[in-house]
């Protein structure tokens, strides 16, 4: 282990390291549950979702043990896979796209490729270098709004506000408050008071935790005859440890669709760059909150060997695709195993096993209803929203409009890739505007470009 990981070198030991690789797994095993839910309601096959999210985070996360040595774990990104299922498949199954989702999983396919060349010569630093701070941060932002309206849709906790007159469906407004007194609701509200005040005692996994108590709670409801949903006891008849894996291989792996790709060259290079855009600042923010709470920076201020950190998280991206799950991006959670201690790749080899010892136990995840992982989805996105606190307001309208349109354009148009679609040109179209056209990067012109022939393509289809 000294060999591998230097431990001595960096203050820290192997017992410390393990505990803090579980630490970190318990932190972020949630999504365990959550991306077999959220995929599964793409047309994707739950099962193996779980074996590829599964899989696919271990062998990431055993990459960055063991090539960049840094206790960093990985796994299918939030938001990224919440931009997988509610907007890229729903927008290529209005084409009358015949399994949407493989399109969805070779442009992540895609944008794995692109990330693996980008870091091999150093370009994903100089990109997010020239991106404006507010407009990463109302991105990051806008994701934990889309990402909590689609953990209270899930639970029912907000529904879509129509009703029946006699004649025809009428709404007042888009959405309104679900029923209070369903199962399903009074479930998930429980259950993200049960994460936030586990969170306010800082107890280790207490989003999982939260998770598994509102499911016992659910099945509890269920036996008493108050939910009368699916049945959520686990189903073990026919139980094979690794029927996942064998229901990946036939269902997920290596499901590319190249021939939509041929035919329609524009629509799937907007996905790819948004795919692209929000894992690019996604990645790079957590590498760095992880080196500053774990004083791993040097005295540059710069991360040592964050080429190969990112290369992990390029090539576990692509592995993802292949295997069939969303973006597979460094986790944000990796700080909690960190702050026990956590400073090496030993670290991050114990969360990877650990992937892997619970594919065994699938049974219980898939069981996981929607209203149980919404108090997760909802408090990620509380944790991603605080990032409006680091905006600025007053200095550059260009800034103030162009983060501010990327935060409310991605829930209210139920879309990642229109946040950042507005919030680019708006950027852009202001600075030119306000006389500041020196200041916009060449890379902003390029994306700015695309999100404006994306624009045409649109209106050009609803015409026609």
């Amino acid at each position: 282990m000294e060999k591998l990981f230097k431990l001595k070198e960096n203050g820290t030991a192997v017992k410390t390291e393990v505990v803090a690789g579980v630490t970190t797994f318990l932190a972020m095993a949630y999504i365990l549950a959550v991306n077999p839910s959220m995929l599964g309601a793409a047309g994707m096959d739950s099962s193996a979702v779980f074996a590829a999210t599964a899989v696919s985070a271990a062998f990431a996360t055993l990459f960055m043990a063991f090539f960049a040595n840094y206790p960093v774990a990985l796994a299918s990104g939030m938001g990224l896979n919440a931009y997988f299922a509610y907007t890229v498949v729903p927008q290529l199954a209005s084409q009358g796209i015949t399994n949407p989702w493989q399109v969805a999983l070779t442009a992540i396919l895609v944008e794995g490729i692109i990330f693996i060349i980008l870091s091999l010569f150093k370009f994903r630093e100089t990109l997010v270098n020239k991106v404006p701070k507010n407009l990463k941060l109302g991105i990051s932002a806008g994701i934990g709004l889309f990402i909590t309206i689609v953990g209270l849709k899930g639970a029912g906790v907000i529904v879509s506000d129509a009703f029946y007159d006699g004649t025809a469906v009428q709404s007042s407004t888009l959405v309104t408050l679900g029923d209070l007194g369903s199962a399903n609701v009074v479930l998930a509200i429980v259950g993200l008071l049960i994460v936030a005040a586990l969170w306010h005692f800082k107890v280790k996994g207490s989003i999982l935790i939260g998770i598994i108590v509102t499911y016992i709670f659910g099945i509890i409801a269920q036996l008493c005859g108050w939910y009368q949903g699916t049945s959520l006891l686990p189903d073990f008849s026919n139980y094979m440890a690794f029927a996942p894996v064998q229901n990946m291989a036939t269902e997920t792996l290596f499901k590319f669709d190249f021939a939509y790709v041929a035919q329609n060259v524009v629509n799937f290079a907007v996905i790819v760059f948004a795919f692209l855009f929000v894992d690019l600042f996604d990645t790079v923010g957590t590498l760095i909150g992880v080196a500053q709470q774990g004083n791993l920076l040097n005295e540059k201020g710069e991360l040592p060997r964050v080429g190969k950190a990112l290369m992990a998280d390029a090539v576990g991206t692509c592995v993802g695709a292949c295997l069939g799950t969303s973006t597979v991006t460094s986790y944000v959670e990796s700080t909690t195993g960190v702050a026990e201690g956590g400073r090496t790749g030993l670290t991050a080899m114990t969360s990877g096993i650990l992937f892997l010892l619970a594919i065994p136990f699938y049974p219980i995840f898939l069981a996981i209803p929607s209203f149980a992982t919404a108090p997760a989805l909802v408090f990620v996105g509380l944790l991603m929203l605080k990032n409006i606190t680091q905006m600025d307001f007053e200095s550059d309208i260009a800034d103030t409009v162009g983060g501010f349109l990327a935060i409310i354009m991605m829930p209210f148009a139920y879309s990642i890739a229109t946040g950042i679609m507005f919030g680019i040109i708006s950027w852009v179209i202001l600075k030119i505007v306000t006389g500041k056209i020196k200041q916009i990067h060449p890379v902003m012109w390029v994306a700015a470009a695309l999100f404006v022939v994306r624009i045409v393509t649109i209106v050009l289809h609803i015409a026609s």
